[in-house]
């Protein structure tokens, strides 16, 4: 039980501290505008460096391929349009259960707008218990759980796949597929390649088929903590005629003298620059894994939505083809208005998704039923879950 009386006592010092970062994080505000406006004059020049010495730097910017005073207004979705959404969740497995399994739950959005049609609004469940699914990562190193979260991963964008390629593309109006989170799998960078193409390949095969089908995909972020476009202002600040790291800074044991706006967010410095509506440039990720994407690298751009500045990420495909462009953004900050802060498809695949108490609850009991029916004996939880169900303290 939490005793608040003893929280209390701390919350004073929370909100001094909440003050001094609130005062501090303006000042870093102000120095990376302006670094911003300095960088605007010098941006060739900037990206030939990041180009050259992108081996020696010990850090990761993203490059702009619009000048960074870009700033767009985003025109409002056509009457007639479709958004597609998947989300998913799961049953963690568990020894103290009655059996080791997990389930995989996605959630599936088709909302038709201006089009006199009904919408899908459903999920599609899997359970996993076969011995060579369960522990085929431990070849590798990886956990089942950890493995779990990333087979999700690549049913969340199969099934999105799946639905961006009904019907004709001559016959269909403006479609958006939207996904929650990154398009950029960073917790690929540490597996092995054999780990790796077993999430990835499968992936950008569903992306290829939305490419296809001319349906753009977008990974809508939000409150995102990405400092990668801030990065890029690095190079601005530094004090060498090169931005060679590993020569320059490499022995340093305190703070690199170009980390003058540090700690500082993408979104907070977006934050200033853009009005609700407006779009601020694209740029291109350099994260290492994109490597191995193929003509799917992910770019980027901050749209101020309105509630907040949100990270949207497309595919190289989609930002090549300005018709895709303009409906990935336009549908996109159309979603965040129906849903008051959030698109409306991705809280409605997530609603879909969930696997709340009491259907992790009835889903045992099935379990169980399916179990006993069959003959086996001593079907139960472990003696440590069955007390932490029914203590008494």
């Amino acid at each position: 039980m939490l005793d608040l009386t003893k929280l209390a006592r701390q919350m004073q010092g929370i909100s001094d501290h909440l003050t001094r970062e609130a005062e501090a994080a303006h000042r870093r505000i102000e120095v990376a505008t302006q670094l911003m406006q300095q960088a605007t004059s010098r941006q060739s020049t900037l990206v030939k460096q990041m180009e050259a010495y992108r081996d020696r730097l010990s850090f990761t910017a993203a490059k702009p391929i619009e000048p960074l005073n870009t700033r767009v207004s985003l025109a409002a979705a056509p009457e007639a349009h479709t958004v597609l959404a998947t989300d998913g969740s799961q049953i963690s497995p568990s020894h103290h259960e009655i059996a080791y399994c997990y389930l995989l739950n996605i959630g599936r959005i088709v909302l038709h707008y201006g089009q006199s049609r009904y919408p899908l609004l459903d999920s599609l469940p899997e359970v996993v218990y076969r011995p060579e699914d369960l522990y085929a990562s431990r070849r590798w190193g990886i956990s089942t759980e950890e493995w779990m979260g990333y087979r999700r991963t690549v049913a969340e964008a199969v099934v999105l796949s799946e639905l961006g390629t009904t019907g004709s593309p001559k016959t269909r109006p403006p479609t958006l597929a939207l996904t929650d989170g990154s398009l950029i799998y960073w917790f690929l960078e540490q597996l092995p390649a054999a780990a790796r193409d077993e999430i990835l390949l499968p992936t950008l095969a569903a992306w290829e088929q939305l490419r296809q089908a001319r349906v753009p995909l977008v990974g809508y972020i939000s409150a995102s903590r990405s400092g990668e476009a801030l990065n890029f202002l690095r190079l601005q600040s530094c004090i060498y005629e090169t931005p060679d790291c590993a020569s320059h800074c490499a022995d340093r044991t305190e703070q690199p003298p170009c980390q003058v706006f540090s700690p500082l967010r993408d979104v907070t410095l977006s934050a200033t620059l853009l009005e609700p509506g407006q779009r601020g440039p694209i740029w291109q990720s350099s994260a290492n894994i994109l490597s191995a994407y193929g003509d799917h690298a992910v770019y980027f751009c901050y749209v101020h939505v309105g509630a907040e500045v949100a990270r949207i990420e497309f595919p190289a495909w989609v930002v090549e083809d300005a018709e895709l462009l303009d409906t990935a953004l336009s549908l996109t900050l159309t979603q965040v208005q129906k849903g008051y802060g959030y698109p409306v498809a991705l809280a409605e695949a997530h609603n879909q998704a969930v696997v709340r108490g009491g259907d992790r609850t009835r889903f045992f009991a099935l379990l169980e039923q399916q179990m006993i029916r069959v003959g086996l004996q001593n079907v139960g939880t472990s003696y440590k879950e069955a007390r932490k169900r029914g203590s008494i303290a």
